[in-house]
Formats: structure tokens, sequence, C-alpha cells
């Protein structure tokens, strides 16, 4: 018999995925094939109470505008909702955190609010992926703690270092660190001549830092996505760029190929998964470009259903089995 655990997922519009590329939705459909209750809510639902209320009871503290769901794989027809209510987010099993970046205050006041009720037992609910560790990693930045992994990067605001990292490397990328999907992301030639206004516009409407990496002509072959589960590697795929372009983002046309791991991927993989698993950053996925790690991602990473395509796995299935086994005590 299965058991009976509440799921509540927060995340964009459902009505707005590609139920076949969407790895949310992918979660959700094995949730449903498990057992589970699903409800769905956006994170501009969520309301922190704290004090007593008239009376002198204590307040649910996290509570969320939710609905019941029941997912299918029916284009145009893929959700059905229930009646919208007001459910105390500490009465769910688990909370899949799963809306898309920008990393921004609002991405980041919501983990404050989560860890409210993030944990294991009476009055919690486990948040997948632990809301303190997603504050504390943000994607471009978590990876600079493993230089050995890395290519040579650099983040700053200072104009003249760029200007002297191009230099040194002569070919570049340059990229927002709270950016996602690819959007705001410049190949920089030695020859290109936009470097400094790129700058000029980017610093004149945003007090972030820009990252700035050595272009690496192994992502022509393709740039990797690899799926962590608990820190241990699942499956990968190959997103390989589109003609005249620069990135491998399937939001901007990248390809999605079959791929294996290689000794290198591995090596990456084992370096990083202890830390994975001791922050509880269950659902991760890994970008590797060649023999270099450029980003860990564990906001809202995808590629679950270019893998089972490829692979014949059931990646969420090995996702929830990790999810479970930290209900049960297990790390």
């Amino acid at each position: 018999m299965s058991r009976s655990l509440k799921i509540a997922v927060q995340m964009d519009p459902l009505s707005g995925i590609d139920i076949n590329g969407d790895s949310t939705f992918a979660l959700m459909l094995e949730a449903q094939a498990r057992g589970y209750d699903l409800f769905v809510y956006q994170v501009q639902g969520l309301s922190l109470r704290e004090g007593r209320v008239a009376g002198g009871a204590r307040a649910e503290r996290l509570t969320a505008r939710a609905r019941p769901v029941r997912v299918r794989r029916v284009a145009g027809d893929h959700a059905e909702l229930g009646e919208e209510r007001v459910i105390d987010l500490s009465a769910m099993d688990v909370i899949l955190m799963r809306q898309d970046p920008p990393f921004d205050m609002a991405y980041i006041s919501a983990t404050h609010m989560l860890e409210h009720v993030h944990g294991i037992g009476p009055g919690k609910a486990l948040v997948v992926n632990d809301p303190e560790s997603v504050r504390n990693a943000p994607e471009k930045l978590l990876v600079t703690h493993f230089p050995d992994l890395m290519p040579p990067t650099l983040v700053t605001w200072d104009v003249l270092a760029i200007r002297e990292f191009r230099a040194e490397w002569r070919d570049i990328i340059v990229k927002p660190l709270f950016g996602n999907g690819g959007a705001g992301v410049f190949r920089i030639r030695e020859d290109d001549e936009n470097l400094n206004s790129l700058l000029e516009m980017h610093f004149a409407r945003s007090r972030e830092p820009l990252m700035i990496q050595r272009y690496e002509p192994a992502v022509r072959r393709g740039d990797k996505r690899i799926i962590l589960a608990d820190g241990v590697p699942i499956g990968a795929i190959n997103r390989v760029p589109a003609q005249g372009e620069a990135r491998s983002n399937m939001h901007v046309g990248g390809r999605a190929v079959k791929v294996e791991l290689s000794p290198r991927d591995r090596e990456i993989c084992e370096a990083i998964g202890p830390m994975l698993r001791e922050k509880g950053l269950i659902f991760v996925g890994i970008d590797v470009i060649g023999d270099w790690l450029t980003e860990i991602n564990v906001t809202s990473p995808t590629g679950l259903q270019e893998i089972d395509r490829f692979d014949d796995i059931n990646s969420a299935g090995l996702i929830w089995d990790c999810i479970l086994r930290r209900l049960d005590g297990g790390v």
C-alpha cells in the first residue's frame, strides 16, 4: 500500500508549463502515482504570522493560498485544480520549492519564511531543497568553493579587473550573477569593442556584480547537465548550442542529446556530493563544460524528463526515494 503524504508545491503558474519538459511536472506525476496528496501554490500566496490572535491562541505560523491538484499528461488539459483554500504549511509532509529564479530579494524572502516550518517531525515539513542552504548557495557562487574544478573565473564590480581578465584570457563569457536560462549571457572576444558599453549598461541598472569566465571552446560540443539526487549522479544530458549561439540553454535553442558520464564528471560529482548531502540539497543540477564545473543549480533545476527519455529511467522516482529516506531519518 502506498504511503500517504501531503505535498505542497511552490511554483510558477501551472498553466504555463511544458508538460514534456518540466521537471516539476515530472515530480508531481510521480508523487501522484505514489498516492500522495498534491497542493499547488505561488510564492505570492505565502503568509507568515507571528504573535497571538484574538482570544490568546497562537496563530498558524506559515500559510499559503493553495489549491489541491491532480495532474495528467494531456496537452492543454494537464491539471485539474480544486477550490482555493488556505493551508497550514506545517501540516504538509514535504514542500517542493520549485519557482524559477531570478534569485532576488523576493526569492530570498521566501526562503526565510519557509525556514519557520522546515524540518522533520510534528509541526514541520521537509522543504526540498533546504531553504537556508538555497539562500546561502547562489548557483554561480556555490561553485567558487571548488576552485580546482572550475575554469578561470572572476566575480566583481570592478570594471578595470574585468578588462584585465579579458586581456589575460582574450575570449570570455560575461553573465549576470543571479540570472537564469541563459538570459544576459554574452561572449566577448579579444577584439570585441562592446565590452565597455555592456558593462556600462549592466551597472547602470543593477547593483549586482558580474561573473566573468574564460570561454571554453568545448561548449560547441555541448554543456552537460548532470542531475544529482542527494549528492549522487543519476543521469545527464548534453545541451548543444544552436548554430551561431554561444549559449547552450534549452530556453534559447539548445538541443538535448544523450550522453554518458565521463570519469571527470564522476570525479566532480564525488567532490561535491558530500557537501550537497550535508546541506540538504536533494535535487541539484550541475553544469559541466569539457572538464570544468561551471554552475551548481539548486533553486529549480531541470532535465529530468530528457534524462528519462534517453536513459529509460524514472529520475523523479529516484528523487522521491531520496526524500523518503530523509523523512525516515536517513542522511
